[in-house]
């Protein structure tokens, strides 16, 4: 059984995950501001406390867990997202830099705190957006996002190459449509082929098992593209 990382677990595909991953059996560190909806699990393999991935404290609680209860881990899965949807003259440098301290700075303070603990056959898996790909479709009112998104596609890549000596694993998958609540902060109205329950399977299965056959690698994983 793996020891499993995923942060933006309050609610959509981060919450299902620590939910498939626990009755499956593995020991999870749900990680989100809001820990409230994880701890009503009350799963006996469901760890959680409240975690914001742009504070060092937080970061340094995530240290003393590992070293207290695990010593290493398996999987990191970067879920957690936050998402600005305005025009782009309307979009402030705080709003664009707050969006970037989550989807890319959280991404790489996170993964700093965590790869001392993991093993060469561990795998980080960052999700992205099909929005972040370059040469796919792209929608007004998301310039923070979508940039902020494909800004961790190149980061995947260079840490693959920067560990592929040493490991762990590193990959990025590029979500289409998935019906949540981002999609719909992104979206209003549109509704998604692909339930969170459905891509959270998915991801799971890839987390354990795709670097086996892939580093450095973005999949793309949709079906629909708003």
């Amino acid at each position: 059984m793996a020891n499993v990382i995923i942060t933006g677990c309050s609610r959509g595909i981060g919450f299902e995950l620590a939910g498939l991953f626990a009755v499956a059996g593995h020991q999870v560190l749900a990680l989100s501001r809001n820990e409230k909806p994880i701890r009503d699990l009350n799963h006996k393999n469901i760890h959680s406390f409240s975690f914001d991935i742009t504070d060092d404290t937080s970061l340094e609680k995530v240290t003393d867990f590992i070293k207290a209860h695990w010593t290493t881990v398996d999987v990191l899965i970067h879920n957690a997202g936050m998402l600005v949807n305005k025009p782009f003259v309307e979009t402030t440098s705080d709003m664009f830099e707050s969006v970037y301290r989550v989807n890319v700075f959280g991404v790489a303070a996170l993964s700093r705190t965590v790869l001392p603990f993991m093993s060469a056959k561990g795998h980080v898996v960052t999700i992205s957006s099909m929005g972040g790909v370059q040469g796919s479709a792209k929608f007004p009112g998301l310039a923070a996002y979508s940039s902020s998104k494909g800004a961790v596609i190149t980061l995947t890549e260079v840490l693959a190459e920067e560990f592929k000596e040493t490991g762990p694993s590193f990959n990025v998958l590029a979500l289409g449509a998935v019906q949540t609540e981002m999609l719909e902060e992104a979206f209003p109205g549109y509704k998604a082929p692909v339930t969170a329950s459905q891509m959270a399977a998915y991801i799971m299965d890839f987390a354990l098992r795709g670097q086996q056959l892939y580093n450095g690698k973005l999949l793309q994983v949709s079906m629909s593209t708003p």
